[in-house]
């Protein structure tokens, strides 16, 4: 039998090799023959083809956005592994340059900016620290006390250490208030344990009691021949109670200055290029150590590839790719095809994009809808960008409550022009 089918399988293959033609001969080839293999050109489609497929493929989009309109507002959208393949693949370019058709970079669309609170001033990730701590040098010329409480708070990192520090001259603070006529309250041995272990060592916290007016003077101890250097409450500072209370108020009530994230949010022309994200390296929040350690995770995860995995083992893999990013960029596609772009942080919520995007609506009454790449409505509020597959970037649609849209333009009898503020409109760039 097994020779029956090698000879079966020989025919085959001798017939299917073709007509036969002798060695000294030149083959020529069958112009019939040849004709049929060369493809035909493919005719583009007619507009009215063209017309019905974008029909039909709004139509499924309508279709597949109605699918979870049934989902509670409280449920938490966890996106699939395939969703953030798709974010990953199609609304992702990690590249650090923008490349215009002419072959010339152009500036990064995705730059990330930061703004200081007491300036206002716009500024790059590198120099945000000596530029605030310039700020507050330049504060203490005219409000000492804000300036050394915004130092005690800012420049000391060890956040417990500043807290044991901050409770502690409030206890002094209260003991003074409550007990104005003894002395021994108004005094601060410069030597004492507890003064040195927790409120020495805090950078400003010498100029705030300077400011405030305890002054540095050296006395003798009680019953002893030696003197040692203490910190003595003035008699000005006394006579106003209510001025030490507010001072130990605003200083129990102190927060780290930190320079906010700026939004950057910029409007474009419609364009082709709405899904094209720009990433400089600034979105990745790797460290030296995990910089290292990236080409062992990558060796890792091809050899896992040929292993069974749990869901578990998959939902950790993905957790730990969305981690890597400390920014994601969003655009917001209107009906009119104009995008409106913000950076967030990975880390923020939902809220905080609604409250950026009603900001720049020009009818912020009207109820609207965030879809997510997917086709999924965006809607509990309450949920991280990381949780919703939005990181490190995303193409959202925007689009109005179509009911009351309609009855609006019924109303007013002419049809909603774009959701956009006009003067947003008006400075609109094109999108390379």
């Amino acid at each position: 039998m097994k020779k029956l089918f090698e000879g079966i399988k020989s025919d085959i293959k001798f017939k299917s090799a073709g007509r036969g033609h002798k060695l000294n001969e030149e083959r020529s080839v069958n112009p019939d023959i040849a004709a049929k293999e060369q493809p035909k050109p493919r005719k583009p489609p007619s507009e009215e083809a063209q017309i019905a497929a974008a029909s039909a493929a709004m139509a499924r989009l309508e279709s597949m956005q109605g699918k979870g309109k049934g989902r509670a507002k409280d449920t938490v959208w966890t996106p699939t592994k395939r969703e953030l393949e798709v974010n990953q693949e199609v609304n992702i370019i990690p590249s650090c340059k923008n490349t215009s058709a002419t072959g010339k970079e152009s500036s990064s669309v995705c730059k990330i900016m930061f703004r200081c609170p007491l300036t206002g001033e716009l500024l790059q990730k590198e120099g945000r620290e000596s530029h605030i701590r310039k700020s507050i040098d330049m504060l203490s010329t005219t409000d000492s006390i804000s300036a050394s409480i915004m130092k005690i708070h800012t420049f000391n990192k060890d956040r417990d250490k500043v807290r044991l520090g901050v409770e502690t001259m409030a206890k002094y603070f209260s003991n003074i208030i409550g007990n104005p006529d003894e002395e021994k309250y108004r005094t601060i041995r410069l030597s004492n344990k507890v003064f040195r272990e927790k409120i020495s060592s805090l950078e400003g916290a010498h100029e705030f009691l300077e400011a405030v007016g305890f002054q540095k003077k050296t006395l003798p101890l009680a019953g002893q021949e030696v003197q040692d250097e203490f910190y003595v409450l003035g008699s000005e500072a006394l006579k106003s109670l209510d001025d030490l209370q507010r001072y130990q108020d605003c200083l129990l009530s102190g927060e780290p200055i930190r320079a906010t994230l700026d939004r950057q949010s910029r409007v474009f022309a419609p364009s082709v290029q709405a899904a094209k994200f720009d990433l400089p390296d600034d979105f990745y929040n790797l460290t030296a150590e995990e910089i290292k350690r990236e080409q062992q995770l990558r060796k890792e995860k091809l050899e896992r590839g040929a292993i069974l995995r749990t869901k578990a083992m998959r939902e950790r893999e993905e957790q730990r790719e969305v981690k890597k990013y400390k920014y994601t960029v969003l655009r917001i596609r209107f009906p009119d095809g104009y995008l409106l772009q913000g950076i967030f942080y990975t880390w923020e919520k939902l809220s905080v994009l609604f409250d950026f995007v009603h900001q720049q609506l020009q009818n912020d009454w009207l109820p609207y809808e965030l879809i997510a790449p997917c086709g999924q409505k965006l809607e509990n509020e309450q949920v991280a960008f990381s949780d919703c597959g939005l990181v490190p970037s995303a193409l959202l649609t925007f689009r109005w409550d179509a009911a009351i849209l309609a009855d609006v333009e019924a109303a007013e009898g002419h049809k909603a022009e774009s959701g956009l503020k006009q003067e947003l409109l008006s400075h609109a760039e094109s999108l390379y």
